[in-house]
């Protein structure tokens, strides 16, 4: 028998991996051979997952806590699993689903009972991974047709905005500092002074002021 090699997956950096690895040390897998990714499982372009199997050699056993946690697309899963079974010759173990243990059952009938559970396993993987998308799709939906506003919320701009915009376009202020009187960004500041109306009037007062003074 080879090496012991555990691989762990969860779908955000926020995820919390410490139950997949509690399971995987409790089938004996050394910590130094565990893999972490912290990534969707949509498809398998992940640093982490090709380490792992640059690692797996012959009679190897790659531990995992369950199928989605190899990923949730069907095809890819199925080929994945291919090529840990076949090219590297290594072998695979589901810690939920006893079926699925390459170890057991080598011959042909332990085969094709592995084989059909595997396949309706990936398969209400990638289903699962769907629903869940449309679920949050229609919430989405929902929460919109009451009114719910998503996205950073739109900061108010001071009271006396027209007055710095003033300011800033006879040159007595610069927009960093313009900005910072309003709380907001200098590139926010620029976008919100073109659409201020001031900018012509202040242009105008400038020119009218000075032609008073030569009278």
């Amino acid at each position: 028998m080879g090496n012991r090699y555990g691989y762990v997956r969860v779908s955000t950096k926020e995820q919390n991996e410490d139950r997949q690895i509690l399971a995987l040390g409790e089938s004996r897998v050394p910590v130094q051979n565990l893999f972490v990714d912290k990534q969707s499982g949509r498809d398998f372009d992940r640093p982490m997952y090709h380490k792992l199997l640059q690692r797996l050699e012959a009679d190897d056993v790659l531990y995992i806590k369950s199928i989605d946690r190899l990923g949730r697309n069907y095809e890819e899963i199925l080929e994945q699993w291919r090529i840990v079974t076949k090219e590297k010759r290594a072998d695979i173990v589901v810690l939920d689903m006893p079926l699925l243990d390459t170890r057991k059952g080598k011959d042909l009938m332990g085969a094709f009972i592995s084989d059909i559970a595997l396949q309706i396993l990936s398969f209400v993987a990638e289903n699962e991974h769907k629903n869940i998308k449309r679920r949050q799709q229609e919430g989405i939906e929902a929460a919109r047709i009451r009114g719910v506003k998503f996205g950073r919320p739109v900061k108010s701009l001071p009271d006396d905005f027209g007055e710095i915009c003033c300011r800033h376009a006879l040159g007595e202020l610069s927009a960093k500092e313009a900005a910072r009187r309003c709380n907001i960004s200098t590139a926010t500041f620029y976008r919100k002074r073109k659409s201020y109306s001031c900018l012509v009037t202040c242009g105008k007062g400038k020119k009218e002021e000075g032609k008073g003074k030569h009278r």
